[in-house]
């Protein structure tokens, strides 16, 4: 269908072009609200209403009547209705809506995936500092990271995953100390035990690690300890390097890989950081005041000048990140997402101000962010909110523990990021379709039962006739499949892999209904093929929506 829709599309933007020229260039379709009223819409009469100076109504007629004189609206449509104003629905034949089972049998994965575009993303998500284990907030964020990132593939984009992660600083600072206290036999609770320390029974194990001289390794860092509990750098680089390890086997049971993984520490050491204070200054964007050195990011939107420099010398965060994303834009990437906490909503205007501030090109609005809310857990009724490793967190590992990976998946990207979210662990394993992710997967699995029932060749399904697919609930099903690959393109502008959790629901609602409505393994051959042609290409499409979000498509449940 996708190829029936391309040639409509452009037979309007001719039409268009008749009757004001350039307008054919703004040719586009979209859903009727009411599916009743057809299967497209245009508003392109409402649109040249005021520039023709004409009635959009008469506009409308006019559009309709040359319309059905073209060839493809004769062979694919079935009618062409005005409605209020202007709005002119169009309803297809069955023949273009069942082009689509076609469509999607002969490109399989491929299906809503776009041709290369030769231009290169650059997604930053995790970012974890390596002070303890993934919480589940870090979970949402790998999982709306990665999804993301798959949503551009799709897109035809070369996409590039990167983790950002401090290795310095105060935090890492705590981290060795707590672990050196551990080493040492002290404890939470007792005198000794700083207010500030990470009480986590991971620093114990770590501590307990470090003495036993082992060596660690994790995806970009390897330290053998020396069990000197006196030695608080060796404490420091072998703790930062155990907990890197431990999110590596985080991340790999989520499934999430990175290309990359950037130290905040190599932005100081190879002088990035002083090169882009220089920068600010040679460009008179900074002044001195109360013995600190100041950007005037209100010349670019802020609410109010940041410091950068403060008076013990120390940079505040946000110098660094300005220099990070310098390295990301020399690097080539014109695009880059940050996917963070909407703790970080305050660093957005004072990172884009810097960068502009530095003169070096970077166009107004780099980088984009997606914010996300942290996420609350209940489990049996009752909030959780420690993790006996963790010390006053759920992990991500106990989410995956207790549930799936492809439940912690689905369920993280079931809302938009910006949105609060109670993780409902009962739910997220009930067997029953309540359990959104257990719905859809049900429906892919369901499909595979028929089709090894039916015991046939799959690959032959692509070429069967399919006439016989004129019911209500057989075109519902092709209409839905039809809008996969748009709903994909709009998805991956929005930065919104919760409308594919979305388009998946009510993908696997449209099989359960045609089920329900027609048996499919009936006697005569050619309504059976035609029939396990359709319900074949709806596996292969949620297939294809579940990997974009990273949750398998089971055979057998």
């Amino acid at each position: 269908m996708q190829t029936v829709k391309k040639e409509l599309l452009e037979t309007l933007a001719r039409v268009l072009d008749t009757l004001l020229p350039g307008a054919g260039a703004k040719a586009a379709f979209e859903s009727p609200k009411v599916a009743a009223h057809g299967d497209l819409a245009t508003t392109a009469a409402m649109q040249l209403a005021k520039p023709l100076k004409a009635s959009p109504r008469q506009l409308a007629e006019t559009l309709r009547a040359e319309l059905l004189l073209t060839e493809p609206f004769q062979r694919w449509v079935d009618t062409l209705d005005i409605a209020g104003p202007g709005f002119i629905n169009i309803r297809l034949k069955p023949a273009a809506k069942q082009a689509v089972v076609s469509d999607v049998l002969a490109q399989g994965a491929q299906f809503g995936v776009q041709s290369p575009r030769g231009q290169r993303l650059l997604v930053e998500f995790v970012s974890a500092n390596p002070t303890g284990p993934l919480h589940v907030g870090h979970g949402r964020q790998a999982a709306l990271g990665d999804a993301i990132c798959n949503l551009y593939q799709s897109q035809g984009w070369e996409v590039y995953r990167e983790f950002y992660y401090n290795d310095a600083g105060v935090q890492i600072a705590t981290l060795a100390t707590s672990t050196q206290l551990r080493a040492k036999g002290f404890k939470p609770g007792d005198p000794e035990w700083p207010e500030q320390a990470y009480n986590g029974e991971y620093i114990a194990d770590i501590a307990a690690d470090f003495l036993a001289g082992k060596t660690v390794q994790s995806d970009d860092r390897s330290f053998t300890a020396s069990g000197d509990v006196e030695a608080l750098d060796d404490i420091r680089l072998f703790a930062v390097a155990y907990l890197r390890h431990e999110q590596d086997l985080d991340l790999q049971a989520f499934s999430v890989r990175f290309d990359n993984y950037y130290l905040e520490s190599s932005l100081y050491l190879s002088g990035r950081v002083d090169a882009v204070v220089q920068k600010l200054q040679q460009a008179g964007q900074t002044y001195e005041q109360d013995g600190a050195l100041w950007l005037k990011t209100t010349t670019y939107g802020d609410d109010k000048d940041r410091v950068m420099r403060k008076g013990d010398g120390s940079y505040t965060y946000f110098v660094p990140d300005v220099a990070y994303h310098i390295t990301k834009w020399e690097r080539g990437f014109e695009k880059v997402v940050n996917i963070q906490g909407t703790d970080h909503h305050g660093t957005i205007a004072r990172v884009r101000a810097g960068l502009q501030a530095a003169g070096v090109g970077i166009p107004q609005g780099y980088p984009d962010y997606v914010l996300h809310t942290m996420v609350r857990v209940v489990k049996g009724g009752e909030e959780v909110k420690i993790s006996k490793r963790a010390g006053s967190y759920v992990t991500l590992r106990d989410l995956i523990e207790w549930t799936s990976k492809d439940a912690v998946r689905f369920f993280l990207l079931s809302r938009k990021p910006d949105t609060e979210y109670t993780f409902d662990v009962d739910l997220a394993v009930a067997k029953n379709n309540d359990n959104p992710v257990y719905y859809v997967q049900y429906a892919h699995a369901r499909i595979c039962s028929v089709l090894a029932s039916w015991g046939g060749d799959r690959t032959t399904l692509g070429s069967v006739g399919l006439s016989v697919l004129d019911s209500g609930p057989a075109q519902a099903l092709m209409l839905l499949l039809a809008k996969y690959p748009d709903m994909l393109t709009a998805a991956a502008a929005d930065f919104a892999p919760h409308d594919v959790t979305f388009y998946l629901r009510e993908l696997a609602a449209s099989y359960h209904s045609y089920y329900d409505a027609e048996r499919i393994l009936v006697d005569d051959e050619t309504v059976r093929l035609a029939r396990l042609a359709l319900v074949a290409a709806t596996a292969q499409v949620l297939h294809n929506g579940l990997a974009v979000l990273g949750v398998s498509a089971p055979q057998k449940m």
